[in-house]
Formats: C-alpha cells, structure tokens, sequence
C-alpha cells in the first residue's frame, strides 16, 4: 500500500511531505506566538490539513512541539559543524562559527526562538534543551585548544551557558546592539575562552 503511486507520489511521500507541512506550521507558531499559540487546531489550521493528518504523523502537540525543537537544533548543530569544517585558524573557525549561528537565529528570528525562547517557557521542551546543550558544549570543546579535556569540557559548557544568554537577550528585544557588534562580541568570547592560563 505504501508504494502504491497516486499523482506521481507514493503514500509514504504525501505523508512525509504532511508531516513536513505541519513541523513548518509548528516552528512558525511557536517561533511568532509562543508557546500559548500552538495547539493541535491552530496548527492544522496554518498546515490548510486536518486533525486526521496530524494525528498521521504526531500522537500529541507536545510530540511536534518537540520535533519543531530537534529540528531547529540539528540545522543549528550542522551550521556550526559546516562553519568550522574548512578552517584551520582558530580566530577565522571562531568568527566563521559566530556568524553562521547568527546567520541562522537571527536571519529567521523564529529558529532563535524555537531553540533558546521556547525551552524557558513550554514544558514539553525544557528537559530536552537541558539535554541539547551537552552536544553544542562538545561541538564547542573541539574547537577549543588549551588545557585538558576537563578544561575544554567546563570551558565549553560555560560558554554555551553565555552565548545562549546573550541570544536570548538580543532576540527578546532586552540588548539593543547591531548585529555586527553582537557578532563581534561573541567572537571575543569564544577567543577569549580559549587562552592559555
């Protein structure tokens, strides 16, 4: 049944593309709304499907609310792992990091607040920003040079820790700089974490 074609797709293809509909539905909620504005209705509502198909691809709004999450942090985790990929300074892997983390939250301001807004106030999603952080912490650490591997680790995890804050600041409307200057500033941080005791 599930190979079976209908108007050149397959049944598997409709549904993925269904499911693709309402994660999009889901980020453009919770990334504009909040959390207060997703519900099963509304997401169908800006999906243009119905509950059938929701409930197709998701048992329950917290099970997309956190699919919209995991899929805001895996594009967070590969812009970074594609960033740093192609240089070898470590002041060129830290700007080219920056920027594309910027790049990203920034350029569409709904991801930043999916990934850094969102786990403060939707329960669904609190344990699972607590559990995304370690794999940013490590995407951090190996970029990082001086000291020994518990070094690198609370280095890592405390500028985790202050980048985040200082997004979540800058998306919330509470630091008002350019973006050039939080880009700059960030940049510093990582660098400045970095150094030789």
């Amino acid at each position: 049944m599930a190979g079976r074609s209908w108007a050149g797709t397959t049944l598997d293809d409709r549904k993925a593309a269904r499911r693709e509909q309402l994660v999009e539905a889901g980020l453009d909620l919770l990334g504009t709304q909040g959390s207060a504005g997703v519900s099963v209705r509304a997401v169908c509502r800006h999906a243009k499907l119905t509950e059938r198909y929701f409930y197709e691809s998701f048992t329950d709004r917290e099970e997309l609310v956190v699919a919209v999450y995991e899929h805001i942090g895996e594009q967070a985790r590969q812009a970074l792992v594609d960033a740093v990929s192609d240089t070898a300074e470590p002041a060129e892997r830290a700007k080219a990091a920056v920027r594309a983390f910027v790049g990203l939250m920034l350029d569409d301001p709904r991801k930043g607040r999916v990934l850094l807004l969102a786990p403060i106030t939707d329960p669904a999603l609190t344990t699972r920003g607590i559990a995304l952080l370690p794999s940013f912490a490590e995407l951090v650490s190996g970029q990082l040079s001086h000291g020994d591997a518990a070094e690198r680790q609370m280095t890592s995890i405390g500028l985790v820790g202050a980048l985040s804050n200082v997004f979540i600041a800058y998306l919330d409307g509470s630091l008002k700089v350019s973006r050039d200057r939080l880009i700059d500033h960030c940049v510093r941080l990582v660098l400045g974490a970095d150094r030789q005791p």
